[in-house]
């Protein structure tokens, strides 16, 4: 089949795939044996002593307290389906998201272990923070997860291991706004995997990077991105747009506002795909065989 003539599965050309990342609790810090603390914060203040920055931590904390409930009261409002890539970790340390999340029969898509980057790692403690990643959210949501989202930074052998350890998709890839294949060599043979490009330019962790940035500034660049690939999409052929979300970041009182408009802004169009990153692979999968 061509991209062009293909649609989703509800007959729309646009699929809107909505990424709630959850990293608060997961990230680096001295209490977990950690060299240092996490460096990221919304000051970008970090001390050079391996100590434990407590303002740092409560801000995390801000995500799972007040962040996570603002977001999923939206979700539910608007009835959207979302991803929600996940540090393992972060989902052990607080159940309730993790119920919430299989509450609503939404995906977990597995953010590694810990909020913690692998580009250092050799293969076999590669393979045992995938591996144990995606054990843990099997444990916590009673399903294994599918799709794997590494913290920006990955190895040579990372989709390898991945493919050996029966994931579906990666979506450590921003080349595109359509799923495509990847034929992985792996230690038995050569096995196609789906690659879901996911999107930095439209996510809210831009708040951060830039922080002159107003939550009117993303609400127009989402919502300008959201147009032009659905005008796209029904001229040259089927799209998908990803919209990546923090707890601690969107979930703010200044900010949360602008997420809600762009659900106004999408709210009851029947020409859109709102969908997991799974199903939209699936789709994909279906209608695209590998060769």
């Amino acid at each position: 089949m061509d991209q062009k003539d293909f649609v989703w599965p509800n007959g729309a050309k646009l699929a809107l795939s909505i990424v709630v990342n959850v990293e608060e609790g997961a990230e680096q810090n001295v209490r977990d044996g950690d060299k240092g603390p996490e460096p990221v914060d919304e000051l970008s203040a970090v001390p050079r002593k391996p100590i434990r920055m407590h303002g740092n931590e409560s801000n995390y904390q801000y995500g799972i307290n007040a962040g996570f409930p603002r977001i999923l009261r939206l979700l539910n409002d608007y009835d959207i389906r979302a991803t929600w890539t996940a540090a393992s970790l972060a989902l052990e340390r607080a159940p309730q998201i993790a119920d919430a999340i299989v509450a609503r029969g939404d995906e977990v898509c597995c953010h590694g272990f810990r909020w913690a980057h692998q580009f250092w790692m050799d293969e076999d403690k590669e393979r045992e923070f995938i591996r144990k990643g995606w054990q843990s959210i099997e444990k916590t949501c009673g399903k294994r997860p599918v799709g794997w989202l590494s913290r920006y930074l990955h190895t040579e052998e990372t989709r390898r291991i991945l493919a050996e350890e029966g994931f579906f998709y990666h979506m450590d890839d921003y080349s595109g706004d359509f799923p495509f294949w990847d034929l992985v060599e792996t230690g038995g043979g050569a096995k196609p995997m789906v690659i879901m490009p996911y999107a930095l330019d439209s996510n809210d962790m831009k708040f951060w990077l830039a922080p002159s940035l107003t939550a009117k500034d993303w609400l127009q660049y989402a919502t300008d991105s959201f147009d032009w690939l659905h005008a796209e999409a029904a001229e040259e052929g089927a799209r998908m747009m990803s919209l990546g979300l923090h707890l601690r970041i969107i979930g703010r009182p200044g900010r949360i506002g602008a997420l809600k408009s762009f659900f106004d802004h999408i709210n009851d169009r029947d020409d859109i795909w709102i969908a997991s990153r799974e199903d939209i692979a699936r789709a994909f999968a279906d209608a695209f065989p590998p060769l």
